[in-house]
């Protein structure tokens, strides 16, 4: 029996939509939105459109969104040339792609410890919680090792795709947004960096379904995760 989501699909197939425009570049503009938006922004998917195609800012935005939005854009087309390249995770890329997605919006840090800016993708050396007086997250001492176990354990599971269900790809995706978000290897844009390793799976996902009419819509495969 069908899901009430396959039936939706099937419609939407049905009335030619994903021909009609260019789904991967929506769906990544979709993506970059509501991620950006869990963390304050109030761009909308029509405005960051207009922003990303034509290069126009957006009149009532404050700068911080709007290079909140292109940052993350920029950090998106990166992880997906890694996952093109089949790349391992690694502390360095991982640091890459934070940089990038705080390049304009980051801070620098000065610490008993040393300084460190977050607008580098440089890891924090001081303790943070969730917003003034919520969750104190992993003491910062302890993030550099746990980060290297962190890629070590990713990198194995990916390598070892061959043998795993699909609900199993699909943890290992979800996994992998939880265990880097419950590092917070940064001191800004964990959420953001979280969001990235979870979505570009989802995306390869999608531009899968839209091209094979029958693809089950329940099912993330290893082509999704650039395995194969």
């Amino acid at each position: 029996m069908k899901s009430k989501l396959e039936k939706l699909v099937g419609r939407y197939r049905e009335l030619g939509i994903d021909r009609q425009l260019d789904y991967e570049k929506f769906y990544l503009y979709s993506i970059i939105t509501h991620s950006t938006a869990i963390e304050g922004s109030t761009i909308t998917e029509l405005e960051n459109q207009i922003m990303f195609d034509n290069g126009i800012a957006l009149k009532g935005k404050s700068l911080v969104e709007q290079n909140m939005n292109l940052d993350l854009k920029a950090a998106y087309e990166r992880a997906l040339v890694f996952a093109r390249e089949h790349a391992d995770v690694t502390i360095e890329r991982l640091k890459e792609l934070s940089a990038l997605t705080m390049k304009n919006t980051g801070s620098e840090y000065h610490t008993a410890l040393g300084d460190f800016s977050s607008a580098n993708g440089d890891i924090r050396l001081v303790n943070v919680t969730a917003g003034v007086g919520g969750r104190s997250y992993m003491a910062f001492n302890k993030v550099p090792q746990k980060l290297k176990e962190f890629c070590d354990t990713l990198n194995a599971m990916r390598r070892n795709h061959g043998s795993m269900s699909m609900q199993e790809l699909y943890e290992m995706s979800f996994d992998a947004h939880y265990n880097l978000v419950t590092i917070h290897p940064w001191a800004d844009g964990n959420g953001r960096m979280a969001r990235n390793t979870l979505e570009k799976a989802i995306l390869n996902q999608s531009k899968r379904l839209v091209a094979d009419a029958d693809a089950a819509l329940d099912l993330l495969l290893p082509g999704d995760f650039e395995l194969e």
